[in-house]
């Protein structure tokens, strides 16, 4: 199978979709001369034009805004933030219309549109750049919210939101455009809302997703050698989230870490952990276990970031915390 890069899954979804959809469109800053701030839409303008290859001013309000309106005329836009960091200033756009139009309209108005872009921390990017946005969206209805963590999900999962009939907001990371992976040539979509057990074990469930499931990956290598089997979920959508896969690797490992690259209070792992204590509270044979940012803005000092950031050996530290080692 052919090994090619995150940001060339992206650009081949987006553009497979558009050669079936003449009302699919791609707008954003940059998308279009500049081949994407992160060549994600590399050659697509050449190939479809500058009416459905668009770029746009900074202004992010302004740019969500049309596509939401455009959906209304049944296009089916994909808004590409140059950043979610810079989705702040257009989210009134994303939660009070895109989110809401259906249900306002008495279901007169689907709004098929894809919101993408990276999220969470690139590096040395500090305070207002390095922000993960996931459980922002995902406690608005009305959104569906996918992080993948690698190429072959990335195509898959953003071929599928592109022809889903409510709105989707994808993530993605600076960090990982350049990563490799094996995507096939012929059309494969992947559910949305299904997660996937990337490793099998029998002795902790550890729960992940986008970037630092990367980190989560190490854990699992490392702790093999000595002779822990960890199940690694990838939960690859946000909402709707996969309750049953955890709740199901739970009841046989009897044990839960679940890492996220958030800050620690009301985020994914959060729900993640009141769903498992709700539904199997009697499987549980240690207290579950949560691995967040610190609870602080991003660092911009390298140094600072390292402690910052959740790793592999944050991650095994709580593995044998849960199995009281």
């Amino acid at each position: 199978m052919r090994i090619i890069q995150f940001r060339e899954a992206i650009c081949e979804a987006m553009s497979e979709e558009m050669r079936l959809d003449e009302s699919i469109y791609l707008m954003g800053e940059e998308v279009a001369e500049y081949n994407g701030a992160y060549k994600a839409s590399k050659g697509m303008l050449d190939e479809f034009g500058d009416k459905r290859v668009i770029d746009t001013p900074i202004s992010e309000l302004g740019f969500a805004g049309i596509g939401v309106g455009s959906t209304m005329t049944g296009n089916r836009p994909i808004i590409e933030f140059m950043t979610f960091n810079f989705a702040l200033v257009g989210i009134d756009q994303i939660i009070n219309n895109a989110a809401k139009i259906r249900q306002m309209s008495g279901g007169q108005f689907p709004c098929p549109i894809v919101f993408r872009g990276p999220t969470g921390s690139a590096g040395q990017l500090a305070a207002t750049h390095s922000q993960a946005f996931e459980s922002w969206y995902a406690n608005c209805p009305g959104l569906k919210v996918i992080v993948p963590s690698n190429p072959y999900d990335a195509k898959g999962l953003l071929k599928s939101a592109i022809r889903d009939n409510d709105p989707v907001i994808f993530m993605e990371s600076e960090q990982m455009y350049g990563d490799k992976g094996e995507v096939p040539e012929d059309e494969y979509l992947i559910p949305i809302g299904k997660a996937e057990i990337k490793v099998p074990g029998k002795d902790v469930t550890l729960v992940s997703f986008g970037k630092i499931l990367k980190q989560a990956q190490i854990a699992v290598d490392k702790l093999k050698e000595e002779g822990i089997e960890v199940e690694l979920i990838d939960l690859r959508t946000i909402r709707p989230l996969d309750v049953d896969t955890i709740l199901e690797s739970v009841k046989k490992t009897n044990r839960l870490v679940i890492l996220e690259e958030s800050w620690p209070f009301g985020n994914i792992s959060t729900e993640i952990t009141y769903q498992v204590q709700n539904q199997i509270f009697d499987y549980l044979d240690a207290p579950i276990e949560k691995i967040n940012t610190a609870d602080t803005p991003a660092p911009y000092s390298p140094v600072l970031l390292a402690e910052w950031l959740p790793n592999s050996e944050d991650v095994i530290k709580s593995i044998k915390k849960v199995m009281y080692k």
